[in-house]
């Protein structure tokens, strides 16, 4: 396949396309005295805005940094080096030398949500028992699947005192603090004033605390840079700044931002070229030349974030034969996937790349193979007469997943090089990701053998244990294949209870090599997040990950 030399949209649907965005947006007239940024983003929805955002990460890079904190955070105010986690609603941490599964965190003073009430261990201790413990008053099921597997081993809270709060795992976990970036801290006075004007009529407990958490959707409070203003379920969402936040150097100067779900490539690229965008998620391929011309600006760097398909171990599966794994891995031509996609992809030979300190020494080694690859099919029992018939679970679009329909097809028609038959399932991208954590078991799945959810990869849990230990098992996190190996699940205990750096350095470049030389994955490519946007945004920085920074980004 070869990436399409132009790019074209045709008038009555660049015509329909204008009218439906320009009717999401507004009133021109009164933006124009604001200073508004216009985001299109891949997600087919605006992602929750109650504290736990869905879509995937694109939720947390969107409803979730700018309107919520957490505990800890990632810092993205760098381009030129790996993002690192730092304080956020918590000022330090340790861990209890003589109890590994105890943490003890310092909490910043100071700190107002939106509607003015305080942040204290009160509200931590809150906001872990909305997802944990399903007594609580505002347990809420709708953010358990996107949080509880992100930190597995968090079991409890208990206050010290006002700024101090106890956190108890339910084994050393020295990943911890990193987990701990995905909960977002809600605000329980304001969530308490929804439950309370929930009508008498509506009696039982958990249909109480739904309507709850649906009113604070519609006027969420968190500590974040940016407040909730206006929100229109598959159409817009509004935050405007938060002159109060509790970080000088993030306190935003751009008024408002709106949010519009533009799941369609070619869609989003002709909203930039209108004018009726300010700034696109993953931009079309093929017109990347043609934003350029326009003085439109592209952004990209290369980011903890890697394009797989996921393989399926449950019995059956046609990927249970390493052989037939390895083939796979060394019958893609990622040099030319590279060109397809305008250069906006690294090839990936694993999760982590050489030069990396997790990368170890892995004896198998991914390129581009065909009569290796070929060789291995034989070897297993296949022919271009006896092909192997594989089912990929995909999207159209969505958090991270690029350009995944080009993307696939091109993987197809290289597989099929192999002795491969590659059949797609595509569904909406939220429905991906949430089958992402019911697994390969799971009547959703359709009876596929792979799914293509893309994966952040910025830390241990999220890059490889969540997808190898046999305790992330569906549904506790997101080992959607079932694979299990105890030589891995050794090592996993390994990193996981090593709190000493440098140690967890080498036991991790151990896991990848095994990862990588059992293959539960096809790896295919890095991501390097293009995202195209208008000149008048100015002190954009495209850090080293998946997320970035609103806040401190200007509007001339």
């Amino acid at each position: 396949m070869q990436a399409s030399s132009g790019f074209s949209v045709s008038r009555p649907a660049l015509k329909s396309l204008a009218l439906a965005v320009t009717l999401a947006l507004g009133a021109g007239a009164a933006m124009a005295q604001e200073k508004v940024l216009r985001i299109a983003m891949t997600a087919g929805d605006i992602p929750r805005t109650s504290g736990q955002p869905d879509q995937g990460f694109e939720g947390n890079r969107f409803t979730g940094i700018p309107l919520y904190d957490a505990l800890t955070q990632w810092d993205l105010s760098k381009a030129d080096k790996p993002s690192e986690l730092v304080p956020g609603l918590a000022l330090s941490w340790e861990v209890d030398a003589k109890d590994k599964t105890k943490w003890l965190f310092k909490l910043r003073p100071g700190v107002k949500f939106h509607d003015g009430s305080a942040f204290t261990a009160d509200a931590v201790v809150w906001n872990v028992n909305k997802v944990l413990d399903k007594e609580a008053e505002q347990f809420d099921p709708a953010q358990v699947g996107v949080t509880a597997s992100r930190m597995p081993t968090l079991k409890s809270a208990k206050k010290i005192d006002d700024l101090t709060v106890e956190l108890t795992t339910s084994e050393p976990d020295s990943f911890l603090p990193i987990n701990l970036s995905n909960l977002f801290m809600a605000s329980p006075a304001h969530w308490a004033k929804k439950l309370a004007a929930v009508p008498a009529s509506v009696s039982g407990k958990a249909e109480r605390s739904k309507a709850a958490w649906t009113a604070f959707a519609a006027d969420p409070s968190g500590t974040g840079p940016f407040k909730g203003a206006r929100l229109v379920p598959r159409e817009r969402f509004e935050m405007v700044k938060n002159t109060g936040y509790w970080d000088p150097k993030r306190t935003p100067t751009i008024d408002k931002v709106v949010l519009l779900p533009l799941p369609e490539a070619n869609s989003r690229t002709a909203a930039l070229m209108s004018g009726q965008v300010d700034w696109i998620e993953a931009p079309a391929p093929d017109a990347m030349d043609a934003i350029k011309a326009r003085g439109f600006k592209v952004y990209s760097n290369l980011q903890p974030h890697i394009w797989p398909w996921q393989f399926s171990f449950v019995e059956g599966s046609p990927w249970l034969d390493k052989r037939v794994r390895h083939a796979a891995n060394l019958c893609v031509d990622r040099a030319s996937m590279k060109q397809l996609l305008n250069g906006q992809m690294e090839p990936a030979t694993g999760i982590f790349e050489p030069g990396h300190p997790w990368r170890g020494s892995p004896s198998f080694q991914i390129k581009y193979d065909v009569k290796a690859a070929q060789a291995l099919m034989t070897q297993a029992g296949f022919s271009a007469s006896k092909p192997i018939k594989v089912k990929i679970q995909t999207s159209a679009s969505g958090s991270g997943q690029m350009q995944p329909l080009p993307m696939n097809e091109f993987i197809q028609q290289n597989l099929k090089e192999c002795f491969f038959d590659v059949e797609f399932d595509v569904v909406e991208w939220n429905t991906l990701f949430s089958g992402w954590r019911l697994g390969a078991k799971d009547p959703g799945a359709n009876k596929a053998s792979a799914t293509n959810v893309t994966a952040a990869t910025m830390d241990p849990f999220f890059a490889m244990v969540r997808f190898v230990s046999t305790k992330s098992f569906p549904p506790l996190s997101n080992n959607w294949g079932f694979y299990s190996n105890k030589a891995v699940d050794a090592v996993v205990d390994k990193a996981r209870t090593t709190f000493d750096a440098k140690e967890r350095d080498k036991a991790l470049a151990e896991l990848h090599t095994l990862v990588v030389d059992e293959s539960p994955f096809l790896f295919v490519a890095h991501d390097v997040g293009p995202r195209a946007m208008s000149a008048k945004v100015g002190n954009v920085v495209q850090p080293q990950s998946w997320f970035i920074d609103i806040a401190t980004m200007t509007m001339k």
